[in-house]
């Protein structure tokens, strides 16, 4: 069953808020000092930064650290799994696109 849109209010300008119209605004705009906006900073884009290595080590599916070779990779790898054996801990090739979950030896 399809629900209605919610509608909401319109926000009321408070009492020490003086209202003016758009039109007005716009018409004072070039001329007058105080409407100009401050000097806002641009945003700033947070990029992804890709890791070096072939071989990434993975906790819980989250990219930690990467690695030259498979076996510095394992050995950091095992070293976690000891000490927190509840997560899970993998290794990823990046060029082969193939992952290999470590386990605890018995």
């Amino acid at each position: 069953m399809a629900k209605a849109p919610l509608k909401l209010r319109a926000k009321e300008p408070a009492d020490d808020e003086a209202i003016t119209s758009p039109d007005a605004e716009s018409a004072d705009a070039p001329n007058s000092p105080e409407v100009r906006t401050p000097n806002i900073p641009e945003r700033q884009v947070q990029k992804r930064t890709t890791e070096a290595g072939r071989f990434w080590l993975q906790i819980d599916r989250q990219t930690k650290s990467s690695y030259e070779t498979a076996e510095q990779a394992a050995t950091a790898g095992m070293a976690i799994k000891k000490n927190f054996s509840m997560v899970q801990v993998a290794v990823y090739d990046r060029k082969e696109g193939s992952n290999t979950i470590l386990e605890l030896p018995v």
